[in-house]
């Protein structure tokens, strides 16, 4: 399963089986998570084998069952932390789909989850994914039309409507996908939205929209 293929079957999923992962994906995703700290100074954790992290623990949009793996998303604090969370936490999620697992990302953060992440002082947990064996497979959330995201869609190349075809597959917090898209001077413009966890929206999008333009040399605005 390529990154496209991994895009278009991965849906958010609450509720897992009680089955442990495989040593071999965990090594995978810790050695994937190494990769990723070092090349960009962050401090990502893989938890494996945590039953008690989110047990009664709710939010608005539903409850979780057998959560028992998790990314927690920590790095010290900066302007673009949000956004590279959200970058590098998708990349996560894709592979976890390559893999055979499922993901849901989570933007409440237990007391019981800081208890067992490692955490600096001028470090901040931004968010988690749950990581496991879904009970289903999920279901394709509800996309806004291209416009509704880039007003000039109509008028762009195809790699950059490709681009924008996959950022709509992307997720959001609660699936409201805020982030906007232009292409000014050769040079394609991401505007996080306004509301909670919007700049992790950011960096999830922008993941998505490379996937999408293929090969093509993007030049990001920042």
């Amino acid at each position: 399963m390529n990154l496209e293929q991994a895009i278009k079957a991965r849906h958010s999923v609450r509720e897992f089986s009680s089955t442990f992962l495989s040593q071999s994906i965990v090594d995978t995703f810790n050695a994937e998570i190494a990769k990723i700290n070092a090349e960009n100074d962050l401090h990502i954790q893989f938890i494996n084998g945590d039953p008690d992290a989110f047990t009664s623990s709710k939010v608005k949009y539903g409850s979780f069952k057998n959560v028992m793996n998790y990314f927690a998303l920590v790095g010290k604090k900066d302007d673009k932390l949000e956004e590279k969370m959200g970058y590098y936490g998708e990349h996560l999620v894709l592979k976890a789909q390559q893999l055979g697992c499922n993901t849901c990302w989570i933007g409440m953060k237990t007391n019981k989850v800081y208890k067992k992440i490692q955490r600096a002082d001028d470090e901040k947990l931004v968010c988690i994914i749950a990581v496991g064996y879904g009970i289903t497979q999920g279901k394709p959330h509800k996309q806004k039309a291209c416009e509704k995201i880039c007003p000039s869609y109509q008028e762009q190349p195809d790699w950059f409507k490709r681009g924008i075809d996959f950022v709509l597959l992307a997720p959001s917090a609660l699936n409201q996908m805020k982030t906007k898209f232009d292409f000014v001077d050769a040079k394609v413009v991401a505007k996080a939205g306004i509301g909670f966890f919007t700049k992790v929206d950011l960096g999830i999008a922008k993941y998505h929209f490379e996937i999408g333009a293929g090969s093509h040399n993007i030049n990001w605005l920042d």
